[in-house]
């Protein structure tokens, strides 16, 4: 029997998202925009059975399953966004003015107060733990939750290291899908269209 697929879905835009604020444990609701994006996607997911849908406790990513049509089985605080500290709300041009450093970037520094990205890292690798009674049964797992979470999960599940998530950039509603060639793990799709995600699962 082959693996299942996995889904990763980031939530919808945030004023934060779009003004480029590093947003991890703040509350921030989607914009109408946002709203509207997630509702694209409940069509893009017609026809394709979830053996399981996990989805962060927060609720940007809350109201994007709900437009997306998902109905999440639990809200998993793995599937939080990496923990800023006090990078928390601040943009890159900031902290980059801050620092007198212009080529900085989140993925290369630590993080007062905040997590490194092993330790995100180390929560998704239970929740690939947990998708993996589902996948190796040929279902297929949603997992809705924000955007540099979903990055270093896929850098997981494909064996690389933590801070490889930052060549996987996923934008705000954009799709992932996460499957397997064979034995090897492998990118699916990425910021998939509505007719390429028909494609994939045809």
């Amino acid at each position: 029997m082959s693996q299942g697929l996995i889904f990763l879905l980031r939530h919808g835009e945030t004023e934060w998202s779009k003004s480029g604020q590093h947003t991890g444990r703040t509350d921030i609701p989607l914009t109408a925009n946002g709203e509207a994006r997630a509702a694209q996607v409940e069509p893009m997911l017609d026809g394709v059975e979830f053996g399981l849908v996990l989805c962060s406790p927060l609720s940007r990513a809350r109201r994007t399953a709900e437009l997306a049509g998902l109905q999440p089985d639990d809200y998993v605080d793995d599937l939080l966004e990496w923990d800023y500290g006090t990078y928390e709300g601040r943009t890159t041009a900031d902290i980059r003015k801050e620092k007198d450093q212009p080529d900085w970037v989140i993925w290369n520094d630590p993080i007062p107060g905040g997590e490194t990205p092993e330790d995100v890292a180390a929560r998704c690798r239970r929740v690939l733990a947990r998708c993996q009674p589902t996948t190796s049964k040929g279902q297929t797992v949603a997992l809705v939750a924000h955007g540099h979470l979903l990055r270093i999960l896929t850098a997981t599940y494909l064996g690389l290291e933590a801070v490889d998530g930052k060549l996987f950039a996923l934008d705000a509603g954009g799709i992932g899908v996460l499957g397997h060639e064979r034995v090897q793990p492998v990118i699916a799709g990425w910021n998939i269209t509505p007719d390429g995600l028909a494609d994939l699962v045809k």
